[in-house]
């Protein structure tokens, strides 16, 4: 029985050159958390973009709640992308806007939503990452911790029913990660369904109801997070896990 997002032989490839992702099968339920790990180049991001469609897959399919993506579809891809959130590893905050302006912007002039109710759902959204003290400070007041919290915010203001995280600690100090970290357990302890590429390996482990090993633009290998991670079965994710966790 298919997920409730379902990935059925799905590749792609930038510009015509080799695939970056290369017949990629996989079911993820609701509610799940997916971890995708492996080493840099495997195809991680790209899976994230090829759903959202800024990569358009060559073949293959691709369903939400049973639904089929047609990304040769202006129409199918925007109802897609009504689904799927997503969050890079870079901020990309309005620099001229207040924390709360960039949460409610997308839904008030994309969605056309009344202002007055997009504004007290994104007062809502930023209390619940931790800054409801910081509705109007502008990015460059806040810490790279703060700023990806409010990315997230303004993800989770589009109302996805999947929240895509790209590495979305690896551009911070060390003693930051802990509080976007501990905003992506607690929408975990909420049921929302997510695929979080992360180098956090502890994190994964903690976070994810099952992860998810590629390599060269493969699945190679998945399974519990810490069956992986202890006992891998292939020998690239042996060593792999050998590189990674020998310190």
């Amino acid at each position: 029985m298919a997920g409730y997002l379902s990935l059925e032989g799905l590749s792609a490839s930038y510009g015509g050159r080799g695939d970056v992702l290369s017949d990629i099968t996989l079911d993820v339920d609701r509610g799940e958390v997916i971890g995708l790990i492996g080493p840099s180049g495997s195809g991680k991001s790209s899976l994230l973009r090829a759903l959202v469609g800024l990569l358009r897959p060559r073949a293959g399919r691709v369903t939400v709640a049973g639904t089929p993506v047609d990304y040769g579809s202006r129409a199918s891809l925007r109802a897609a992308r009504d689904r799927f959130a997503i969050v890079f590893q870079q901020y990309n905050l309005f620099g001229n806007m207040t924390a709360l302006r960039n949460v409610a912007i997308g839904p008030t002039l994309v969605k056309r939503r009344a202002a007055t109710e997009v504004d007290a759902e994104a007062r809502a959204l930023l209390a619940k990452v931790g800054l409801g003290e910081k509705l109007h400070a502008y990015p460059d007041e806040l810490s790279g911790g703060q700023q990806q919290r409010v990315a997230i915010a303004r993800a989770l203001a589009q109302k996805p029913d999947i929240l895509l995280l790209d590495e979305v600690t690896s551009a911070l100090d060390p003693e930051l990660v802990t509080e976007v970290l501990d905003t992506i357990r607690a929408l975990r302890t909420e049921g929302m369904t997510m695929l979080v590429v992360s180098h956090e390996m502890a994190f994964i482990r903690e976070v994810a109801t099952r992860a998810v090993f590629m390599d060269a633009g493969r699945v190679i290998e998945t399974g519990p997070p810490a069956r992986l991670l202890d006992a891998p079965e292939s020998a690239r994710l042996r060593d792999f896990t050998r590189k990674i966790l020998r310190h």
